[in-house]
């Protein structure tokens, strides 16, 4: 479904993405995992059109869309939940949902997507009329994943969605992006939280400094030494029991 192949971004002279390569396939849930300023927003930026590479390309179902804007890209089914969820505050829930569905003509479909919206998560309907700034930071996250599942995207982008959440609150969201992919959406998540990432993931990219240095399965990932020091605290001397369960 999407292939991004030696791609290369720049933020101004600053080079972000060194040749990055990646695959996702229809129904799959990949996971890209790295540190802060690894360059992992950056690559959905690049997929959804925010940011132009500089080399490379990226297709999504045998077209290629690294040059074309964001809202043809939108159109075409590619839909972003943004880091810190980037919701607008001083709308209502209700009105962010529509401003999500802003593609869709027909009213009836329109109610239908806010109905299904709703039952994904259902404190958003009690939230309806609520100005969406004043929900709580979960609520928030739960209404910027609904805001772009308005359009039924065929690819969901998912920037960060556990960031600044409670760990219950964590475990919740986690919990419904696997229903989200186990409904048929093919989702690739960005994730600092490699052991909850890579649990639901098919499969995971771990990147460093603009680069891809590993790639592969859950299992393969974690006999990694690598990404258990790096991106778990895992040194010689922690319990790898307590992380991993065994």
């Amino acid at each position: 479904m999407l292939k991004l192949a030696g791609v290369e971004t720049y933020y101004g002279k600053i080079k972000a993405l060194h040749g990055v390569s990646l695959n996702v396939e229809e129904g799959q849930l990949v996971t890209i995992l790295g540190a802060n300023g690894a360059g992992k927003s950056t690559i959905l930026k690049t997929i959804s059109g925010l940011v132009e590479p500089e080399n490379g390309t990226i297709h999504f179902n045998n077209i290629r869309i690294d040059r074309k804007d964001p809202e043809k890209i939108v159109s075409m089914g590619i839909s972003q939940v943004p880091e810190w969820r980037r919701i607008f505050p001083d709308l209502t829930v209700y009105d962010n949902l529509f401003m999500g569905g802003f593609l869709i003509k027909e009213k009836e479909l329109l109610r239908q997507r806010m109905e299904e919206a709703y039952i994904h998560f259902p404190i958003l309907k009690k939230r309806k009329d609520q100005l969406a700034g004043t929900l709580s930071g979960g609520e928030q996250q739960m209404l910027a994943i609904s805001r772009a599942l308005m359009i039924k995207p065929r690819l969901l982008l998912l920037d960060e969605p556990s960031m600044g959440l409670s760990p219950l609150l964590v475990k919740d969201i986690f919990a419904t992006i696997k229903e989200l992919h186990k409904s048929g959406v093919t989702i690739l998540l960005v994730e600092q939280n490699v052991n909850y990432a890579l649990k639901i993931a098919d499969y995971g990219y771990v990147l460093t400094t603009g680069k891809i240095f590993l790639s592969g399965t859950y299992d393969e990932l974690i006999k990694e030494e690598k990404v258990r020091e790096q991106y778990l605290g895992e040194g010689k001397y922690t319990r790898r029991e307590k992380l991993w369960g065994g």
